[in-house]
């Protein structure tokens, strides 16, 4: 069985720091797209970075650039999200997950949508407070 979990959520203040992990069980990700969402209350879901395993490409939407980074553990079977500086707009439903079919050039220049993601963990919540 196919299990993402994530983990790392919880409540700073703004301008503190966050590491999320997302641990993949029953299925190698190698060669495969990750990538972190999020969804605010209200909103729709949104994606944040991906990263390409087989080649460690990276991709950021342009409201955490500079401020997240995506990484990979493949021995452990991994993603991790760090993310510095966060802002109160940050605050979301972080979920991870992976793309088995999504090639590394539309993966690493954004060319994606939630629906490319065939596989989803249930979500670590991040609140930042003013």
């Amino acid at each position: 069985q196919v299990q993402l979990v994530e983990s790392g959520g919880g409540s700073v203040q703004a301008g503190g720091s966050l590491r999320l992990s997302c641990v993949v069980s029953g299925y190698t990700v190698s060669n495969h797209c990750m990538a972190w969402f999020r969804q605010a209350p209200g909103k729709a879901r949104e994606g944040v970075a991906t990263i390409y395993t087989g080649g460690d490409s990276t991709y950021y939407t342009n409201s955490v650039k500079g401020r997240f980074t995506i990484s990979q553990d493949n021995a452990k079977n991994t993603l991790y999200l760090q993310m510095n500086n966060l802002k109160p707009e940050d605050t979301a439903m972080y979920y991870c997950a992976a793309a088995p079919f999504l090639g590394q050039g539309r993966c690493s220049r954004g060319y994606w949508a939630a629906n490319d993601f065939h596989l989803w963990g249930q979500g670590t919540q991040v609140t930042v407070s003013s």
